[in-house]
């Protein structure tokens, strides 16, 4: 059994528990062991499960002694964990770490010990001001020009696409075969891709090839070399020129139609006229501008309550993700992680980089997710009983109801962070500034 329990508080959100374990619990630890092997082993002369204890003893005692040891001190600390306050019980993600196990070995005979684990902890702060704040946000407002953009969006989802003579231009869909030359100036087999179609303007090519290819006709094909910076967004190639190799394959040009009732029918049917489609933009565009806008606020104010507070976060949970985007990072690709990982280093970019420029980012999110749920805790909000038990019913019904209590302190958890940000909105104020169109703000954000 535990004799002795401490809790010691480190930096970096970590903690160091320390347990002396009574001899008496270490010494039947290791004579069930030695019975289990007595019974279990064959050794010659002797027949299985016939094997005098004394002679286990004497051939594997020192092992023996320490699995059952490591076993008993495993054991110890999950009991142990039990009776620790939350905020020094290790997180999740975190795998305690036994402190100078070279000075515990070899295990000693009717010896107590005393060992250390040291872990990661959940991060202890102390909440800023979060309601009463003042935060400026942009006015912004949908207009004429906003409403005209949008019919000609959807004039292009209603153009007729025709293969073009001649040259492409912007606007144009070019459909082109690259890959990537190598110092030798041979192709890079793995960056050949055949027939990718694009519109020209729209950047959606991983080379952002746009301003080069525009003036190629069907047939042409021509060496582009390219720099690339941290703006273009590419992974791996910030700060890189490569060499490509393109050829244009087919170009077609978009017919538009004409803004008349019949483009508005062919839109949705209750539009009966352009009219109608109009004043259905205006309503959608204003939908997605208070939207929008909610966000804006809630980042906004993130942020100012964000900077009021500092405190060190479990590299642990850092750690895990990291490794949960770069998941979600392969996953979106559609490559392998193998083949993901190869490419990344023909460019001199690794798994490791790409974390690191990930880390501010990520970083910042798990703060944010710690203050809100503190916020959760602090002001416990109300969740209505009726919504709660239907949650439980809905999510739990595979689940034995011995082992539903857990589950529903999580379900409980889960409604009440759900108001933490409309709290925090009704909670502070908002005082606008500046004008924007809805274009300019969906374009730039609340930067000017």
């Amino acid at each position: 059994m535990i004799t002795e329990k401490s809790i010691k508080e480190l930096e970096n959100s970590q903690a160091a528990l320390t347990l002396t374990l009574d001899t008496a619990s270490i010494e039947d630890a290791y004579s069930k062991r030695i019975q289990k092997y007595a019974k279990e082993l064959q050794i010659p002369g002797f027949r299985k499960g016939k094997v005098p204890a004394n002679v286990i003893e004497r051939k594997f005692g020192e092992d023996i002694r320490t699995e059952s040891t490591f076993d008993a001190m495993e054991d110890a600390l999950k009991e142990a964990y039990k009776d620790l306050d939350e905020k020094d019980r290790p997180i999740a993600f975190s795998t305690p770490v036994l402190q100078d196990e070279e000075k515990l070995v070899p295990f000693k005979k009717d010896s107590d010990i005393t060992f250390t684990v040291v872990y990661d902890v959940l991060p202890r702060f102390d909440l800023p001001q979060y309601t009463g704040l003042e935060v400026e946000v942009p006015s912004v407002e949908v207009t004429d020009a906003d409403i005209e953009k949008e019919v000609e969006r959807y004039r292009e989802q209603n153009a007729v696409v025709k293969t073009k003579d001649g040259k492409a231009e912007k606007g144009d869909i070019v459909t082109v075969s690259y890959y990537e030359i190598g110092e030798d100036g041979n192709p890079i087999e793995s960056t050949k891709r055949e027939d990718f179609t694009f519109t020209l303007g729209t950047g959606y090519n991983f080379y952002k090839i746009d301003s080069e290819v525009e003036g190629m006709a069907k047939g042409d094909e021509k060496d582009i070399e390219k720099s690339y910076t941290e703006a273009d967004n590419i992974p791996g190639y910030a700060g890189k020129t490569v060499k490509l190799h393109v050829k244009v394959t087919e170009v077609k040009v978009r017919e538009l139609p004409a803004v008349d009732d019949d483009l508005a029918q062919d839109i949705k049917e209750e539009y009966k006229t352009v009219d109608d489609l109009k004043k259905g933009i205006r309503e959608d565009l204003e939908k997605r501008l208070e939207n929008a806008l909610k966000n804006e606020k809630s980042n906004l104010l993130l942020d100012k309550i964000i900077a009021e507070v500092s405190f060190p976060l479990p590299e642990s949970m850092v750690q895990a993700q990291l490794d949960s985007q770069w998941r979600n990072f392969v996953r979106q690709s559609g490559l392998t992680e193998e083949q993901i990982t190869k490419f990344m280093e023909m460019q001199g970019s690794t798994k490791e980089s790409i974390q690191k420029d990930w880390r501010e980012g990520t970083e910042k999110e798990i703060r944010t997710e710690l203050i809100l749920d503190k916020i959760r805790e602090k002001e416990n909000f109300e969740v209505d009983e009726e919504e709660f038990k239907k949650a439980c019913d809905e999510q739990l019904k595979n689940i034995p109801e011995e082992d539903r209590d857990s589950y529903k302190d999580m379900i409980r958890n889960e409604m009440q962070y759900a108001k933490v940000l409309p709290y925090l909105l009704e909670n502070n104020t908002f005082k606008e500034n500046g004008k924007k169109s809805y274009g300019e703000y969906m374009e730039h954000g609340s930067e000017d």
